[in-house]
């Protein structure tokens, strides 16, 4: 931004709520050291763009999505890490 362009235009976005939901975004807004437009901007954006991607749609031709799929139905290569992963005990099944 320079001099001359000046700060960006911002809108205003007003919903109701119940007085719950309002101390509910309060409490979570204080806990993670937000004001609540802040947090509530930054829920609303998380949102949004997960609800875009979910929605993206990807095209490809047969071959392509032939071996993607090919891909995923393979199984991993064995590896160190992955033989690691498979001998550790779960952290709910080791005793407390």
């Amino acid at each position: 931004m320079t001099a001359v362009e000046g700060p960006a235009r911002r809108e205003s976005l007003n919903i109701r709520i119940q007085p719950e939901d309002r101390q509910l975004i309060d409490q979570a807004a204080l806990a993670t050291g937000k004001t609540r437009t802040d947090f509530v901007l930054d829920a609303a954006r998380r949102a949004a763009t997960d609800t875009l991607l979910d929605r993206a749609l990807i095209l490809t031709d047969d071959k392509a999505h032939a071996a993607f799929l090919a891909r995923l139905d393979e199984p991993p290569a064995p590896n160190d890490r992955l033989r690691r992963s498979l001998g550790k005990v779960p952290l709910w099944d080791q005793p407390a």
